[in-house]
């Protein structure tokens, strides 16, 4: 396996890690206004995220680090025919960010809603367009000769990539679903179950036919297999949610998450962009990657640090490990 290759794997587990991490966490925010009843319960969801959101984000950092150094043709065509979906992504994370540290700072009603408004449209919004943005680059786009995007934003909201984001936003719904229920008690904790078990049917309804579509379209025996395992997976976690089993429930949903990102960069690959115009205009591993040199440094790098980013994340998660309630908040101001 050439080096280009072995990146190309490493940037799809770092999206898998990115998607599984920060799919509950932006589940979790969008749930503080369709699960929460009143300001308390709002404090518990986003206190069950509140040690671990910004860790999450390593991830998406890591990534996008990852593909401008080993696949820097890849990462200039992206970030400028998607130019603006990943502009409101990144305004997003940032507006969600301050949010969480603004929110507590002043005791007004009128302060502290506002903010918790805005965390529930930042996490939807990024949600559901990492959706599209995903399902434009398996689908391919309008890439030229040179190696630049030549289409407009409406050509990426396109029916394929559209269902891929209502996939993405209610798949991560579901996990963070799954994740209140694992991390809370009391009433909220049952809501979150039975929230969770009708979350999880609507989202295997569209997984299955983004899947399916995915795979009819551009697919082959491995993505199959990758699609399976995101579909037994998911129906795993809905009947293990059912009968009260939430750490496995968690478990499977982020089963379901890896799967389905690796059929995207299965279905994907030797592509990294396909090109609608012309396929001899795709952007491939080969094409689009760094020098040998440079992949050999970086995978020397990510050799050294990986490990260490992922002992001090799990030790995270391990002392925060236990359930929290409304019985467990501080005193307001």
């Amino acid at each position: 396996m050439e080096l280009h290759d072995v990146w190309f794997v490493l940037i799809a587990v770092l999206w898998i890690g990115y998607f599984f991490l920060e799919g509950f966490d932006f589940g979790i925010g969008v749930l503080t206004k369709v699960l929460a009843r009143g300001r308390p319960e709002k404090r518990v969801l986003i206190n069950t995220i509140g040690p671990v959101w910004d860790g999450n984000e390593v991830w998406l950092l890591t990534a996008g680090g990852a593909t401008f150094a080993a696949f820097p043709e890849w990462y200039a065509t992206l970030f400028s025919g998607f130019y603006l979906p990943l502009l409101i992504i990144l305004v997003c994370l940032i507006v969600r960010g301050v949010a969480f540290e603004y929110r507590v700072k002043r005791p007004e009603e009128n302060w502290q809603r506002n903010w918790e408004e805005a965390i529930f449209w930042t996490s939807l919004i990024p949600a559901f367009l990492w959706g599209v943005a995903f399902g434009n680059i398996v689908r391919g786009v309008k890439i030229d000769g040179n190696m630049e995007y030549v289409g407009t934003f409406w050509d990426l909201l396109n029916p394929y990539a559209i269902l891929g984001g209502l996939v993405t936003l209610t798949l991560f719904t579901f996990h963070g679903a799954v994740f209140a229920s694992l991390k809370t008690v009391g009433d909220i904790r049952a809501r979150a179950r039975a929230l969770a078990l009708k979350l999880g049917l609507v989202t295997a309804v569209l997984a299955l036919l983004f899947l399916v579509w995915t795979q009819l379209d551009s697919g082959d025996s491995w993505s199959f297999m990758a699609m399976v395992i995101a579909v037994v997976a998911l129906v795993g976690a809905i009947g293990a949610i059912r009968v009260g089993r939430e750490g496995w429930s968690f478990a499977l949903s982020g089963i379901t998450i890896a799967a389905a990102v690796a059929m995207l960069f299965l279905a994907l690959f030797p592509n990294v962009m396909p090109s609608s115009l012309n396929a001899e205009w795709s952007l491939t591993v080969t094409n689009a990657s760094s020098s040998p040199y440079t992949l050999k440094i970086m995978t020397w790098c990510a050799a050294i640090a990986t490990p260490l980013v992922l002992l001090y994340q799990s030790w995270t998660y391990w002392v925060f490990r236990k359930r929290i309630g409304t019985q467990h908040l501080a005193e307001t101001h």
